[in-house]
């Protein structure tokens, strides 16, 4: 298409003739995976699809109610059939809404089987090194600095466990991005914001050492 610095005024034909009288900027009417079109609106008095309306917060069903009216005013034999935009909007991203959930499931389910196993390794590690909590206990050592001797083994399955996802993410992610025109560009800081969450519950989890610790000092 020619670009017209004023278009304003110019003559074109989209099937049919006419002349440009308004200029809007460009807007997405259709999924963000493709990129924004060419489009003409066109007055054509006399035939039409749908008329838009916007309605003010609250009052939804009785304001319907009365467009419902107002309609049989003018077209008695078209039956009503209203939609909101949003809903329809929403169809174009049923497929992100179904993956979005799944992920969110197994993600909370695999953080739940990830705390039950890090609460069983803590009272294992605990039992297995009984006598040399004692002797720590014996020169001195307080119960916070073995719970920190202890958590130490579990932040280092995390920090490995992550240096092993981040890649698998990063290039997850990038693949499912590639589907949309429009699209942010991963940072590190959400992997690395994902990792100290992953130690925070790690931490939080391993807390349970600190009450085997005084049970067996």
């Amino acid at each position: 298409m020619t670009e017209w610095p004023e278009p304003l005024g110019k003559r074109m034909n989209f099937g049919r003739e006419g002349q440009v009288i308004g200029v809007v900027q460009d807007f997405n009417y259709a999924s963000l995976r493709e990129r924004i079109r060419p489009m003409a609106i066109l007055i054509r008095p006399g035939w039409f699809s749908y008329v838009a309306v916007r309605l003010a917060p609250g009052e939804i069903a009785t304001t319907l109610r009365r467009l419902e009216t107002v309609w049989r005013e003018f077209e008695p034999q078209r039956p009503v059939e209203p939609f909101f935009l949003d809903d329809n909007l929403n169809q174009l991203y049923k497929k992100e809404d179904r993956l979005s959930f799944v992920l969110s499931s197994f993600s909370m389910l695999a953080i739940v089987i990830a705390c039950l196993s890090l609460f069983g390794l803590a009272a294992f590690a605990t039992e297995q090194r009984t006598k040399e909590i004692g002797i720590r206990k014996i020169l001195g050592a307080n119960v916070p600095s073995i719970v920190s001797l202890l958590s130490k083994e579990f932040v280092k399955l995390v920090v490995i466990a992550n240096l092993v996802a981040w890649p698998v993410a990063y290039f997850a992610m990038r693949r499912w991005l590639e589907n949309f025109a429009y699209r942010i560009e991963l940072g590190f800081g959400a992997f690395f914001l994902a990792a100290a969450l992953a130690l925070l519950i790690a931490l939080l989890t391993g807390r349970r050492d600190h009450a085997h610790v005084e049970r067996h000092a």
